[in-house]
């Protein structure tokens, strides 16, 4: 069974609650991404692989892209974070942009 990658599906799959302010908040993020909905449906098995080791998909609250951050403060889980982060912005051709000095990426949008 998939789960169609929608705007209420995404968040419920990333742990937000469905209101007017998440919802306008993730619709702005779609907009800003460059070919969101064409890997939107692989971010959920990105987010279970990554609360494995202690990071997350997240709505970015200073820009509207969506962030992948390990809270994480074990080295082993960082680098397994960065690996898994690599591994899937290359499978999916994703561009990311890495935040300076922390453990934190935004999903910039698809490559073409």
């Amino acid at each position: 069974m998939s789960i169609k990658a929608n705007i209420e599906n995404i968040l419920i799959q990333l742990n937000y609650p469905v209101n007017e302010a998440t919802t306008k908040q993730l619709e702005n993020i779609t907009k800003n991404t460059n070919n969101f909905f064409d890997f939107a449906q692989h971010l959920f098995t990105l987010s279970d692989d990554l609360k494995a080791v202690n990071a997350v998909v997240a709505l970015s609250n200073s820009k509207d892209y969506l962030k992948l951050k390990s809270n994480s403060k074990i080295d082993s889980e960082i680098e397994k974070f960065n690996e898994i982060v690599k591994f899937w912005a290359d499978k999916f051709r994703v561009t990311l942009q890495k935040v300076d000095n922390k453990n934190t990426y935004y999903i910039i949008g698809k490559n073409s």
